[in-house]
């Protein structure tokens, strides 16, 4: 290996609440020889951080901008509102957004799921994140709306969520910039849509595939016939013969004509 390998690395982009644990130890299996740097950016600042190739690809939130960029889709979240758990609508197991109307629902600047108009009654500023907003929910300021990910992510003992079953949802895809599909971005793809180390697909894993000699000789005309089995008309034409000029002591041959 020289010097220049020994360099080689993939950096992979993550936004809050995506968890790349599973596919980065199966790189680490499969690639050992090549280091992949994990960057988590702000959701908000995932694209620019491709477009700029400060990493190679990134698990983001859709949408992505379609004219420069590829995206392999990968799970659609559950949409949760954070409570405290002594709030009234822990008493059920999921709720709607008609069920918040008359609740203050905080609504932060790194939102990510694209409100058109957001539930309840807004607060009286915008926090200016969503960790910051769990922090006002478990202060009783008001309640808020955010992937499942995310209040795993921020979770605390002293508040729950609960599903809210028409609310807007996030995906999360795996994105790179269409451009720059290198081999180890295809090795990335591979392990993220499950390919067995074996795969053919993998860019870098491709073998030349030995020449199919049959193709060869059928569009040359040189190739080797195999003798023709003597069955069929053929083979009974052979054995008439055999019988009528063979010897005369055959059992089934026809009689001889009679002077």
């Amino acid at each position: 290996m020289t010097g220049s390998d020994a360099t080689v690395s993939f950096r992979l982009a993550y936004v809050p609440g995506a968890t790349p644990a599973k596919w980065v130890r199966i790189w680490n299996e499969r690639l050992p020889d090549v280091s992949l740097t994990l960057l988590q950016v702000p959701a908000a600042e995932a694209p620019e951080v491709l477009r700029g190739g400060a990493a190679d690809a990134g698990i983001v939130r859709l949408p992505v901008d379609r004219t420069f960029f590829s995206a392999i889709p990968l799970y659609t979240e559950t949409t949760v509102v954070v409570i405290p758990k002594d709030h009234l609508v822990t008493a059920v197991d999921e709720v709607s957004l008609a069920d918040l109307a008359d609740e203050v629902v905080l609504h932060p600047l790194d939102d990510v799921l694209g409100w058109e108009r957001p539930p309840g009654e807004p607060a009286f500023e915008r926090p200016a994140t969503t960790e910051d907003a769990v922090e006002l929910v478990a202060a009783g300021v008001g309640l808020l709306v955010v992937p499942q990910s995310l209040a795993r992510l921020h979770h605390r003992r002293d508040l729950t969520y609960r599903p809210v079953v028409d609310a807007p949802q996030s995906s999360v895809a795996l994105s790179w910039p269409e451009e720059a599909h290198t081999d180890l971005v295809e090795e990335f793809i591979g392990i993220v849509r499950g390919r067995t180390v074996n795969s053919t697909r993998g860019r870098t894993r491709t073998q030349p595939q030995a020449p199919d000699r049959r193709e060869d000789q059928r569009a040359d005309g040189k190739g080797t016939r195999r003798k023709p089995a003597t069955t069929g008309r053929s083979a009974r034409t052979t054995t008439r013969d055999q019988r009528g000029g063979g010897a005369k002591g055959g059992r089934r041959g026809r009689p001889g004509r009679r002077s």
